[in-house]
C-alpha cells in the first residue's frame, strides 16, 4: 500500500510493527502497519484515507489499557498519541488535544494553579483514552470536568458534543464502543494554589510509587478489573483488589504472568510472558472471586485481536 499521502500529511507510518512496542504490557504480535498521528490534522488524514480505501483499521492511544493477542492483528493500527502536550488555557478553561498524555495534562494544570485534575497524576495513557474510559481516581473522574468534546467518526467527519451525549458512567462512556475518536476536549477547572497543587501532585505520585509497579520498567496495564459497582452484591462500590486479595489472587501465576505482590488487582508480565498467560491469569482471578463472593468482575483492560482456544476476542 502506498503510504506517501499519509506521510505528507504528517503521519509516521511503519509496516509490520510488533505491537508490544506500543503498549505498557509490552505484549502482542505484529500488525500490517501502524500509523502514528500526533496532531488532529494527521489523525483526520489517516482516518479519511483508510476509510476511503476500505482498509480495516483500529485506533489506540497510549496503549496503557490494552492486551494485544500474541498472534497480532490483521488490521492497520492508527495511534493517536504525542509526547508533546498540546494544551491551551483561557481562564479556568482548558483546551487539550486527545493525543496529549493524561499525566502531562495533570502536571500542566498543577503548574498553572488550576484545580480539578491533579487526581490524574501518574495515570498513563492519553486524554482521548481517559475521556473514552472516564478515567478517575480518589473519587474523581474526568467526565465531570468535560464542557465539550470534538469527535471524529469512522469516515473522518468532525462533530462537537456536550458531555451529556457521551453517556458517562463509572469507567465508561459511549466512546468505548462507538468507533468515534476524541480529537480534543474542553475542560472546566477551578482556580487553585499552584504550590499546594504541586505538593498534592507529588503526594499522589509517591502513593502510586509505593503501591503500583512503574509501567515504564515493569510491563503492566495497571488495575485489570473495574471496581465493584454499587448495584452488585457488594451493595456499594468497593475496590476489586479487596475481593481479589481475600480470594488468594496474590499467590497466582500463569506462565510469565503474575499478580503484583503489592496490589491484587494488578497483573505484571515477567520475562517470557505471553498475552495468553495474562488473560488466563485474569480468568483464574475472576473465578476465585466468583466462587468466594458470587461477584462477577468486569475487565477494565481492553482486549485487541483474536485469542486462541478458550480465550476471548476483542
Amino acid at each position: 500500500m502506498d503510504w506517501s499521502v499519509l506521510r505528507e500529511a504528517g503521519c509516521d507510518v511503519r509496516e509490520r510493527v510488533p505491537l508490544r512496542d506500543y503498549t505498557t504490557f509490552r505484549l502482542g504480535g505484529a500488525c500490517p502497519a501502524i500509523v502514528n498521528c500526533r496532531e488532529p490534522a494527521a489523525l483526520a488524514a489517516a482516518v479519511r484515507f483508510l476509510s476511503a480505501s476500505g482498509r480495516k483499521y483500529q485506533l489506540i492511544g497510549g496503549g496503557s489499557n490494552l492486551l494485544v493477542a500474541d498472534a497480532g492483528l490483521d488490521s492497520v493500527i492508527v495511534r493517536y498519541a504525542s509526547e508533546t502536550r498540546r494544551v491551551t488555557r483561557s481562564g479556568s478553561i482548558i483546551d487539550v488535544d486527545g493525543s496529549t498524555g493524561l499525566d502531562d495534562l495533570a502536571a500542566f494544570t498543577a503548574e498553572q494553579g488550576l484545580d480539578g485534575l491533579v487526581f490524574a497524576s501518574g495515570i498513563p495513557g492519553t486524554v482521548g483514552g481517559a475521556v473514552a474510559g472516564n478515567a478517575g481516581a480518589f473519587g474523581n473522574q474526568i467526565g465531570d470536568r468535560l464542557v465539550s468534546a470534538t469527535l471524529m467518526d469512522a469516515a473522518g467527519r468532525l462533530s462537537e458534543v456536550k458531555p451529556g451525549t457521551l453517556e458517562f458512567s463509572y469507567r465508561h462512556s459511549r466512546l468505548s464502543g462507538s468507533g468515534e475518536v476524541l480529537v480534543s476536549a474542553r475542560l472546566q477547572l477551578e482556580p487553585g494554589n499552584a504550590d499546594s497543587l504541586r505538593v498534592e501532585r507529588e503526594r499522589i505520585l509517591q502513593l502510586r510509587r509505593e503501591r503500583h509497579p512503574d509501567w515504564r520498567t515493569q510491563p503492566t496495564a495497571g488495575s485489570f478489573f473495574r471496581n465493584i459497582e454499587p448495584t452488585s452484591a457488594a451493595e456499594r462500590r468497593q475496590a476489586a483488589g479487596w475481593f481479589l486479595e481475600r480470594a488468594g489472587a496474590k499467590a497466582m501465576r500463569v506462565g510469565g504472568a503474575r499478580v503484583y505482590e503489592k496490589h491484587a488487582n494488578i497483573i505484571v508480565a515477567d520475562a517470557g510472558a505471553t498475552a495468553r498467560d495474562v488473560l488466563e491469569l485474569s480468568r483464574l482471578m475472576a473465578d476465585a472471586v466468583r466462587r468466594m463472593f458470587s461477584i462477577e468482575l468486569a475487565r477494565e483492560v481492553r482486549l485487541l485481536g483474536e485469542f486462541r482456544a478458550r480465550d476471548e476476542s476483542s
